[in-house]
């Protein structure tokens, strides 16, 4: 099966395919230019990541993209400490929340996972996450969308870290996500004007 190439936007620079959808969706393309396969670092801002790419489980990245601010307003700008004190009342609030996907499930394992990061020393997480990173002269470059792995033997290495931790929502495969998402790897096309900068 073969995949996709890049695709030409509007501007006439060549993205990922899914960086392009339709141009009512320039804020992905936004997030595609400008933040995804960056690296990341820093204990919160990687506890975020993992929590909005457990949220986007079985939903679309947009859908998730569009409530970013919501999520931050609602998780308390996603601080582990601040987040490991949430309280029964504090999921309750979050179920009413309109601004966040109400997910019970997903809403505790976020809760659950500050608490989890809570336990760790100050930038173990970040040293933990980081620590999967494959060799970047190690993988091939994706030429089509068909090159892009779903799991990788180091997101099931990480995923299986995160869970001994405690962590919940963060299988292989979002785990794989969150390390494209977060510079680990570097899953921008090879003829993608970003793959450079990243």
């Amino acid at each position: 099966m073969s995949g996709q190439g890049v695709v030409p936007g509007p501007d006439g620079l060549p993205r990922c395919p899914w960086g392009l959808e339709a141009e009512t969706m320039a804020d992905y393309r936004l997030y595609h230019d400008t933040e995804w396969g960056r690296p990341v670092h820093g204990d919160d801002a990687l506890y975020e990541r993992i929590c909005l790419e457990a949220f986007q489980s079985g939903l679309s990245w947009l859908t998730i993209l569009r409530r970013r601010e919501g999520f931050r307003a609602a998780f308390a700008d996603f601080s582990i400490a601040k987040v490991a004190e949430f309280t029964e009342a504090d999921e309750r609030r979050l179920l009413a929340d309109p601004g966040i996907i109400r997910n019970r499930a997903k809403i505790a394992a976020t809760i659950a996972n500050a608490r989890a990061a809570a336990e760790l020393a100050a930038g173990e997480l970040d040293e933990l996450i980081w620590s999967h990173a494959p060799a970047a002269d190690g993988r091939p470059v994706p030429r089509t969308t068909a090159d892009v792995p779903a799991i990788t033997p180091e997101s099931t290495a990480l995923s299986r870290e995160l869970k001994k931790r405690g962590f919940r929502f963060v299988g292989p495969t979002t785990a794989y996500a969150l390390m494209q998402a977060c510079g680990l790897v570097n899953d921008h096309l090879a003829d993608c004007h970003v793959r450079a900068a990243v």
